[in-house]
């Protein structure tokens, strides 16, 4: 599928080909990444791997803190991510209402850091759920600055 958002190719909707997810004699560990693209403003939600996904909402910091965030949150999942306090987010609650009303998602993962202004991406994703309409499972997971996982 070819969709050409914005103009710029790098924004093309293609997923990912998975190969092996860790060379053993190197120690080296694979992308658990499945599409391009993922960031929210990108993504269409007519995007085909959203259909019967698992879905990951990822707040942008919390990749880098959390040192086993492919292997533990992007594994298996479709990943959107964004920034609750430096995006405009006024086209989020919409976007997310649009993807989660026209496909089979399965279940929602939010992860967001412990900082006040990232609790805002975790609530704007439960309206997005309720506003569905649909029976969604929806975790929230929350990451220290230290890194550690706090729920």
């Amino acid at each position: 599928m070819k969709n050409t958002a914005f103009g710029c190719p790098g924004s093309n909707v293609k997923t990912v080909e998975k190969k092996n997810t860790e060379n053993t004699a190197t120690g080296k560990v694979s992308s658990e990444l499945r599409q391009w693209p993922t960031q929210l403003h990108l993504v269409p939600p007519s995007a085909p791997w959203l259909q019967d996904a698992d879905l990951l909402i990822a707040a942008d910091c919390t990749p880098f803190a959390y040192g086993d965030f492919h292997r533990d949150f992007i594994k298996g999942k479709v990943l959107v991510n964004a920034c609750p306090k430096l995006d405009d987010t006024s086209p989020y609650l919409e976007k997310l209402t649009q993807i989660l009303k026209q496909n089979n998602i399965k279940s929602v993962t939010a992860t967001i850091m412990e900082v006040p202004c990232c609790r805002g991406l975790a609530m704007m994703v439960k309206q997005a759920v309720d506003a569905s309409g649909k029976d969604i499972p929806f975790e929230v997971a929350v990451i220290g600055v230290d890194g550690e996982r706090r729920s």
